[in-house]
């Protein structure tokens, strides 16, 4: 097969390179949706291909709007940033200042600390419960006097998944003042009947920021697109601040065509929540414990077993945390299959 080409010559073979592979059975440790793009969103991203050479909107106002609109709030109530974690650099850039004190569980996405060192904040490390839960107690305790508390539902890296009346009564205990990023990356994985009601909990607690993004269920980790949504004063400040031609054509596109091709999207989902239960429900029939997980992944605690060496020895590459636990994304069944012989032959 014939190298690409740019103005008649190769590309370079390091460029090349440097592009993931599409499809890898054993990339197990970014939580990334095992599924390329849906086929109308791939026509949509090849349609748009010839119109690069042009700025995106100055402010992405279409796009504000069409998520707005899917959500069921006020565009005034939307940020967009370059996947969740660009709104929540957004906001402690906005709302903090270095000193300021930060709550989060530990462990929890890895982006979190990373942002807080940038912002100069002082984190406040809760440990999670010997489930996987966030103790959500001794954040409420730890929250007085801190600026911003972080509570991942899921909860990431483990997968669990708070019970609604209890973060509600988690969020009555914090101080007015307090932001509360509440983030929701993996939503779109959880049963309906588990969600809590994102417009109705920004109107009720309005220091709430709510974060999702397009990476997961979507399958669009690769375009770096995500937003938040609060209360309109809140978001407003958010919104004065937004980078000028920011969000690229390409993401504003690859969305629109997402939302068209919702029912396509929540098959997939189905299908990887499946996967999910197969693997959950196999690892436990060996005798391994995983936390009650509700995302595109799975967690073992450490419980002094080597995870790491047994994952490596088929080449599973999966995320190992301090003290043991290792995540493992939902790929397709033969990902699973090796992930189950390669604990099998350890065990």
């Amino acid at each position: 097969m014939m190298s690409p080409t740019a103005f008649g010559n190769p590309v370079n073979a390091d460029v090349l390179e440097s592009v993931p592979a599409a499809v890898d059975p054993l990339a197990l440790s970014l939580n990334e949706n095992p599924f390329s793009p849906l086929p109308a969103v791939r026509s949509a991203l090849h349609h748009a291909m010839g119109a690069v050479n042009r700025y995106p909107e100055f402010l992405p106002d279409k796009l504000r709007a069409m998520v707005a609109n899917h959500i069921g709030v006020d565009a005034g109530q939307v940020a967009l940033g370059s996947g969740a974690t660009g709104v929540a650099m957004q906001v402690l850039q906005t709302f903090t200042r270095p000193g300021d004190r930060i709550v989060l569980s530990d462990p929890t996405f890895d982006g979190f600390p990373i942002m807080a060192r940038m912002a100069g904040l002082a984190s406040i490390p809760i440990p999670l419960d010997p489930h996987g839960h966030d103790d959500l107690p001794a954040m409420a305790d730890a929250a007085v006097g801190a600026r911003v508390v972080v509570l991942c539902r899921p909860h990431n890296p483990t997968g669990t998944l708070a019970p609604i009346a209890d973060v509600e009564r988690f969020l009555r205990r914090l101080p007015v003042d307090t932001i509360v990023l509440f983030d929701e990356a993996y939503i779109e994985f959880v049963a309906p009947q588990y969600r809590i009601g994102g417009p109705d909990l920004v109107r009720r607690f309005p220091n709430v920021v709510v974060l999702r993004t397009f990476s997961k269920a979507y399958g669009l980790a690769g375009l770096r697109i995500g937003y938040g949504f609060g209360a309109p004063e809140f978001a407003d400040r958010l919104w004065a601040l937004q980078l000028p031609f920011a969000t690229g054509i390409c993401s504003a596109v690859a969305v629109a065509a997402s939302y068209e091709a919702e029912d396509q999207l929540r098959q997939r989902t189905l299908r990887i929540a499946g996967e999910r239960a197969y693997l959950s429900r196999r690892l436990r029939a060996m005798g391994v414990y995983t936390t009650d997980g509700h995302a595109n992944f799975v967690y073992l605690p450490g419980a002094g077993r080597p995870w790491r060496e047994m994952l490596d020895t088929v080449g599973v590459k999966a995320r190992h945390f301090p003290g043991g636990g290792v995540r493992i994304t939902i790929g397709s069944r033969e990902s699973s299959r090796a992930v189950l012989a390669a604990i099998g032959a350890g065990t």
